[in-house]
């Protein structure tokens, strides 16, 4: 699978030097990796909210824009 273009995600940022560049939630630390392998041990958006400082804003966005990304056409298909 390849990788997602989060830079046309408006709801996180990469800054060189910030968490080694990771993609975070704007205006955080927190990567966005986070939300996906926290759902995938089972964890509610509700909880990641509870464990880290992202709204609930952030967190549908970041997952609308992965699935949105799924329907997008594969170059050479």
């Amino acid at each position: 699978m390849a990788s997602l273009d989060w830079s046309q995600c408006p709801a996180v940022e990469s800054i060189p030097g910030k968490v080694s560049g990771a993609w975070v939630f704007k205006g955080t630390r927190t990567p966005v990796a986070i939300v996906f392998e926290n759902l995938e041990d089972g964890m509610t958006i509700d909880e990641v909210m509870e464990q880290f400082p992202v709204s609930r804003g952030q967190v549908k966005a970041v997952l609308e824009f992965a699935a949105r990304s799924l329907d997008a056409p594969v170059p050479g298909r």
